[in-house]
């Protein structure tokens, strides 16, 4: 199993997207490059960042891309069919875990899936949606502008940054305790479904299953004092 250790902050991240900058320069990368057989002949390069404190969680993408497109604008828009990035979370194992999405121009998809085994019909038994409350209290930093069309087809950098308060997680997980010495599972994904050269790669590695099983995350601690 893959494992990242969370180092606690020691300056607050200011969202600028700064990927080498005093903040976020000297925190270890993730990266996100196990691409799924289905994948086309693209091969971004993706890595991420992760940091936290007492309040939230803090993550960086960094995306070497090519073939970029951002249309979806709202929220809970499918965004996995833009160019998009997504940080999946189990903070406890008897509970679900929270799927963020992000497209390359900022659009957040969000939900709390407390039953990931499909029904029937193919669809999550126990799915809620975070809320537009919820959605107001994550920050996100996007370096692309909110709508990319039509695709950039030459090489392109792009970023996100996002601030989570745990507060969120506790809503739907329920209480936290202290953080600092924990121990969640999660998994980070790129995706481009609906680009001319489609792909799916994560960090952990999901063979060729859908990214929402957790039996396949990855291990994150949060560092301890």
């Amino acid at each position: 199993m893959v494992e990242y250790l969370i180092k606690r902050c020691v300056q607050w991240p200011e969202l600028k997207g700064e990927w080498d900058g005093p903040v976020w320069g000297k925190v270890e990368e993730i990266p996100i490059s196990i691409f799924k057989l289905a994948s086309s002949d693209h091969r971004p390069r993706v890595r991420a960042k992760l940091l936290y404190d007492d309040d939230r969680i803090y993550g960086m993408f960094d995306v070497q891309d090519n073939y970029v497109r951002s249309v979806r604008t709202n929220f809970q828009d499918m965004v996995c069919l833009d160019s998009c990035v997504e940080f999946f979370v189990l903070p406890k194992e008897d509970a679900g875990y929270i799927n963020f999405e992000f497209n390359c121009g900022g659009t957040l998809l969000a939900a709390y899936i407390a039953d990931w085994k499909p029904d029937e019909r193919g669809n999550w038994k126990t799915r809620v949606d975070l809320t537009s409350e919820d959605a107001e209290r994550i920050e996100i930093y996007h370096s692309m502008p909110k709508v990319v069309e039509p695709e950039i087809q030459e090489p392109t950098n792009w970023r996100i940054e996002f601030s989570i308060p745990f507060a969120i997680f506790e809503k739907y997980v329920g209480p936290l305790g202290d953080i600092p010495g924990q121990e969640w599972r999660a998994n980070l994904y790129k995706c481009a479904d609906e680009t001319s050269h489609p792909h799916w790669a994560s960090w952990s590695p999901c063979e060729d299953a859908r990214f929402h099983y957790p039996e396949y995350f990855g291990l994150i601690r949060f560092e301890a004092p």
